[in-house]
């Protein structure tokens, strides 16, 4: 498997960016499709179901994360003994119902949609696994047009994000180097495993979120050159078109 490429020190700006990516990775919660609120509502429920309440902040750190990973956190969080798969039992009927609501991002179609009109390579690098990225898909065809789908339960996988192996396989299949990637999240467990792997990355804040920095283990062991923060994902893709209109 490709290792991931050494970072360096400064935070880039948009006119820095001389050549467009050989591809692009996509997460899907929070980044192609509006499913967090759903997410931590799912949480949230299965919680009190136990009797806690979880916080705003702890329910921060369950995006971008796989399913069992999140029981596992979350059961030590709840104030009596189970176990994640009771835990799951609860919160798994309630996240079904919940996520075909989710909506498209605002952007999202229209970034997926120009990155394939111009022959960018895309993959799908989620922590959800492949049943439910089918489920919450299902209204949203667009998203098939991702040549690959690397999903938190694929046997590839032998550590979620935000170890950097599911970021790292998605290159590897697509057959280029992670440096010379794109990858989109909007989650500090995304942002981690993607910067960790050598993407560039594009960092989604929602308009209504305050731009609070990435972790301060995040801050100190990546060097943040590699990493862009955007409140729209139309602003990626007049860089993509721009890039390629300059035959970058």
């Amino acid at each position: 498997m490709l290792g991931p490429r050494p970072l360096q020190a400064e935070m880039p700006s948009l006119n820095q960016l001389t050549h467009p990516p050989d591809a692009c990775l996509f997460d899907l919660d929070g980044l192609l499709l509006d499913t967090e609120p759903l997410h931590a509502r799912a949480w949230q429920q299965a919680a009190r179901h136990f009797g806690s309440d979880l916080t705003a902040e702890q329910l921060l750190q369950l995006q971008g994360r796989r399913r069992l990973d999140n029981a596992t956190l979350v059961c030590s969080w709840i104030k009596q003994p189970i176990t994640p798969e009771q835990l799951l039992a609860v919160r798994q009927p309630i996240a079904s119902q919940l996520l075909p609501e989710a909506k498209a991002m605002a952007g999202a179609e229209a970034l997926v949609r120009t990155a394939s009109r111009l022959g960018i390579a895309m993959a799908l690098v989620t922590s959800s696994d492949r049943e439910s990225v089918q489920r919450k898909i299902a209204n949203h065809p667009w998203v098939n047009l991702l040549q690959l789908m690397i999903c938190g339960d694929d046997p590839r996988i032998r550590s979620g994000k935000p170890a950097p192996d599911p970021f790292l396989t998605g290159a590897e299949c697509l057959g280029v180097r992670p440096e010379d990637c794109w990858a989109f999240e909007d989650s500090q467990a995304g942002c981690r495993s993607a910067l960790t792997a050598g993407c560039l990355v594009w960092r989604l804040l929602r308009s209504n979120e305050a731009e609070v920095p990435l972790s301060d283990q995040l801050q100190n062991s990546m060097k943040l050159s590699r990493l862009i923060v955007i409140r729209r994902l139309s602003e990626a893709q007049v860089s993509l078109e721009s890039l390629i209109s300059k035959g970058g």
